[in-house]
């Protein structure tokens, strides 16, 4: 297969670079839900040093993100600029990860701090580079939605064979740090084999002249300031940072929502986690298909669309309704699919249009700054949902029906109003299939061109 065409992927060359998605994914339950309960209570290092700890991890990891971004578009080992990040960020993450969900019993702080940041770089090293490079796979408009829905898909089937390995271990009577130590050793016996499939069996798109005049001599301030004058990049960003608080609200509220607003138990929460993974994994080639026929911006706003109305529905749900609480984990699940699939897919046809219009190939910064705005996302939604609801009166240690009624409505209907803010921002997305291809026939008669300039030098 030769990197950057524009011609169909054979499913052998899809299922190599999707493969690697389902190690990135597998270890982020015991990682981003299990590791303060693990450190704070079990191993005795206290909640407010492991929160402080990972606090400072989690700015060191959004911060790098750029930084990565721009180093793998600048340097090339051998013609590859994304390979090299990979195979040294996996084993650098592999490392941290054992070391992190297998720790001694005497630890202290800076035990944590010191392997947080080793994962942490490492995860940075593969994640940016790795979905760079999946922009790169192919020119074709439709082709770069059907990439990221196999890595994607495949990065979700990580998640919940998460919770599965997590369920399955608790039936056997392990504990949560046996679990984890478990989903951390499966999680480096699988990149073993599965990154080395994605390095031999993917070629990249060679780092030739046209890729070192794409990157020029910009340092890392100039490249972001280039960037920031591409108006469909801003537009894209915005939309995907909005969209991304509108997820992250209910997510921060969604366990105690479950609890107080709709009076579910223990042991029906993995179910509705499991219905809502599932719906963005079977959703996929839906939306896949509808691109198709109305291109992948218009798909995405109208799968948000979708998701609204579903979440408007929730204060209607009396206590204790189940089944209709699981039909909206249905189509929100539904929804996460596109959020998924579609807006990386968009943002490939962006880092051809900052190619035509500045002569730079900056796709590793962009898909950096999209990974630093998808965590400032996260953090700002999480800052907002759970000082909001207490400040609406709501404490669920004596929980009064104002305050149940203010969780609802920031769990549910601030995310509505947030994400009917993105779909205006992407509604009239200028790259659409007919303008990227026009794009790409340019830069491809320009790409000759220099060729062509290259066997005529003496």
């Amino acid at each position: 297969m030769t990197g950057g065409s524009s011609a169909r992927l054979s499913r052998s060359n899809l299922l190599a670079y999707a493969l690697p998605a389902f190690v990135v994914t597998l270890p982020t339950i015991p990682v981003y839900i299990h590791l303060p309960a693990l450190y704070g209570v079990e191993l005795g290092l206290g909640l407010a040093t492991t929160g402080f700890i990972l606090l400072i991890s989690r700015v060191f990891d959004t911060v790098t993100d750029p930084i990565v971004g721009a180093l793998c578009d600048r340097y090339a080992f051998r013609g590859n600029r994304r390979k090299p990040w990979i195979a040294v960020g996996a084993i650098i993450a592999g490392l941290g990860l054992f070391k992190i969900l297998n720790p001694p019993t005497d630890i202290d702080a800076g035990y944590l701090l010191a392997w947080s940041l080793v994962l942490y770089s490492g995860w940075t090293m593969v994640a940016v580079p790795y979905t760079a490079w999946g922009a790169e796979l192919s020119t074709s408009y439709d082709e770069r939605t059907r990439i990221t829905s196999w890595r994607e898909g495949v990065g979700l089937l990580g998640i919940i064979g998460a919770g599965a390995l997590n369920a399955a271990t608790a039936n056997l009577g392990w504990t949560a740090a046996e679990s984890s130590g478990a989903i951390a050793w499966l999680a480096i016996v699988l990149g073993v084999v599965f990154v080395p499939f994605l390095l031999f069996g993917v070629r990249e798109n060679p780092a030739g002249r046209e890729a070192q005049a794409a990157a020029g001599l910009l340092n890392f301030r100039q490249g972001v300031g280039v960037l920031w004058a591409n108006r469909p990049f801003v537009r894209l960003l915005s939309a995907w940072f909005l969209n991304g608080i509108a997820n992250g609200i209910p997510a921060a509220l969604f366990f105690i929502y479950l609890e107080h607003g709709l009076g579910a138990g223990a042991r029906l929460v993995p179910l509705f986690i499991l219905v809502y993974f599932a719906a963005a994994i079977v959703s996929i080639p839906l939306w896949q298909l509808c691109s198709r026929r109305i291109g992948k911006h218009r798909t995405w706003c109208w799968a948000m669309l979708g998701a609204c109305a579903a979440f408007v529905t929730v204060p209607a749900i009396p206590e204790g309704q189940f089944a209709a609480f699981a039909a909206i984990c249905l189509v929100t699940g539904m929804g996460l699919g596109a959020d998924l699939v579609l807006p990386p897919a968009i943002q490939a046809d962006v880092v051809d249009y900052h190619k035509l219009r500045s002569g730079r190939a900056q796709a590793g910064l962009q898909f950096a700054l999209w990974g630093m705005s998808t965590k400032l996302a996260l953090a700002a939604a999480v800052g907002l949902a759970l000082p909001g609801v207490a400040a609406f009166g709501f404490d669920p240690a004596v929980p009064t029906e104002a305050g149940k009624r203010a969780l609802t409505v920031i769990y549910a209907l601030v995310p509505v109003v947030i994400k009917i803010l993105a779909i205006a921002v992407i509604w009239r997305f200028p790259l659409t299939a007919k303008r990227q291809a026009a794009i790409r026939t340019r830069l491809d008669r320009r790409h000759s061109g220099s060729n062509k300039v290259e066997e005529a030098a003496p």
